[in-house]
């Protein structure tokens, strides 16, 4: 099994360290980037391994019959990952096209 993210969802990633240190969720620039490198690494590791669950037709402009796992950081903030599964040569993979949090979306779940 192996876990890829469409480009647009690497660069959010990279992006996130810095929208979380602006908007002063984070003290220090390099604790931002710690948590978004944390994010990004535990979804890549224990994707395949979550509950998944169908993804509400409202997330088709990112895939069409994508499902979806929660990610929880901390008692405030979730994080849910869109995804389809595919079988290339015998291989599972999971291919994240959209992520987004409780803050964001929750209401659309």
């Amino acid at each position: 099994m192996k876990v890829l993210f469409l480009p647009e969802v690497r660069d959010y990633f990279k992006e996130l360290a810095e929208i979380l240190y602006k908007k002063d969720y984070f003290g220090f620039q390099e604790t931002a980037i710690q948590y978004a490198e944390d994010l990004f690494y535990d979804i890549a590791d224990t994707l395949p391994s979550r509950v998944k669950k169908i993804a509400p037709t409202h997330f088709d402009r990112y895939g069409k019959d994508m499902f979806y796992a929660v990610f929880i950081k901390n008692k405030h903030t979730q994080w849910y990952v869109f995804f389809n599964i595919y079988i290339d040569n015998g291989e599972t993979v999971y291919l994240g096209r959209y992520i987004s949090n409780n803050h964001v979306i929750a209401q659309l779940l």
